[in-house]
């Protein structure tokens, strides 16, 4: 309904070298449409995904992956810390293949109850200059059912943890935004490794309201009562399914006190620092004024201080997926020292190509070698107390250093 003509006729084929091609024309995507090589790039990863020799081909290329990126947080173990954000794969289309191209965990969405088409076109746009996207997608979903049955197809060949991101229909009123979410649970819950509570995207109208304290705590009450105990994909069978808050970048320091508040007293999993920005500090140019949410690197320094102010405030009982500007090793090991126990990409795989997950991990485990870590987990947030509090020169990049910083 929602997909491009000319993308349904890719073949899926074990004699044709998907990766290949997705190497060759990658240079070419860069100068189509943003949202079109969106379309395209999945589509050639959505065929991967249904080829047991593609899969085989891939994993031979970008894996084994080093051992000391390898993390265990929720109840979970994720094969590396470097993830997939939601955004990129929304329909979980593409999971298989993007596993195999060495992301230790997928986040699928987000996923409405209903199928919706999202926001007029176009809303997504290329700042190359910048090493960032703005967006206006608007939770363009096939719907919870669709998804959940994707996710059922692809599950025995997904060899690493798969979270789904929810959020509510465009059309639904605030008040009734907990039946939205609640319902996307239950038709998904069943095949999630860890759910995600999206009240953070800055294009569903009012959406990000439902980060208030009191709307947050009705939402998450909803979630959590309708997630299952028991769960029949990948990952942990049994216990209570991984309840995770996704949170904006833009929130002031007693927001966000006030956030995790209700966050600790609901017992949820963790937190994810952070969604896009509505800012535009630092970011020039005709589409700098575009409406939508700001990704990659303009958006590190800023997600960097929200996901240390969590490390800080929670002494790190809640765990952090880091997301935000990760363009590198070196910024994928910055978010890790200031709090984040598990990182994610978007931009950075547009911008990087096929084998950016797979040169993160290797990156990653160079950097833990040359500090003495020999774990992901032993360089967490220690460097979290370098970082400013949020309000503090909102909504502009702060480098740690710059102002006196204090434990928090």
């Amino acid at each position: 309904m929602f997909r491009e003509p000319y993308l349904t006729a890719i073949p899926s084929t074990d004699k044709l070298d998907l990766m290949s091609i997705y190497d060759a024309i990658f240079p070419v995507l860069q100068t189509l449409d943003a949202e079109r090589a969106h379309r395209l790039g999945i589509a050639l990863l959505r065929a991967a995904s249904q080829s047991a020799l593609a899969l085989a081909a891939l994993r031979r290329r970008y894996e084994p992956l080093p051992g000391s990126v390898a993390v265990e947080t929720m109840g979970l173990r994720f094969p590396s810390c470097v993830g997939v954000a939601a955004g990129l794969d929304k329909d979980g289309e593409a999971i298989p293949a993007l596993a195999a191209l060495g992301f230790g965990f997928v986040e699928v969405g987000t996923v409405t109850p209903l199928p919706q088409p999202g926001n007029p076109r176009p809303r997504l746009w290329r700042l190359p200059a910048h090493r960032a996207l703005i967006n206006r997608m608007g939770f363009n979903s096939k719907g919870a059912e669709a998804v959940a049955r994707s996710l059922a197809r692809s599950r025995t060949l997904v060899p690493v943890p798969v979270g789904v991101n929810i959020g509510k229909n465009r059309n639904t009123p605030l008040e009734r935004a907990a039946e939205d979410y609640a319902a996307a649970m239950r038709a998904l819950g069943p095949w999630a490794d860890f759910a995600v509570v999206n009240v953070s995207s800055p294009n569903t109208p009012g959406l990000r309201r439902l980060q208030d304290a009191t709307a947050l705590a009705g939402v998450l009450d909803a979630v959590i009562g309708a997630a299952r105990p028991v769960r029949s994909g990948g990952g942990r069978d049994g216990g209570p399914l991984p309840v995770l808050v996704k949170v904006s970048p833009d929130l002031s320091a007693s927001d966000l006190d006030a956030l995790l508040d209700v966050c600790l007293k609901r017992r949820v999993a963790g937190l994810i620092a952070t969604n896009t920005t509505v800012s535009r500090a630092g970011v020039h140019g005709p589409a700098a004024r575009r409406p939508g949410g700001l990704s990659g690197g303009p958006l590190f320094q800023r997600s960097n201080q929200v996901g240390a102010a969590i490390y800080r405030r929670t002494r790190g009982r809640l765990p952090v997926i880091g997301v935000g500007g990760v363009m590198s090793a070196d910024d994928a090991y910055t978010k890790i020292k200031a709090g984040a126990t598990l990182v994610q990409v978007y931009t950075g795989f547009v911008y990087g190509g096929p084998g950016f997950a797979a040169r993160l991990a290797r990156g990653l485990a160079d950097r833990l070698a040359r500090d003495g870590f020999n774990r992901v987990a032993n360089a967490v947030g220690v460097e979290a107390a370098r970082w400013p509090e949020p309000d503090e020169r909102p909504g502009v990049p702060v480098t740690p250093g710059s102002v006196a910083l204090g434990s928090g």
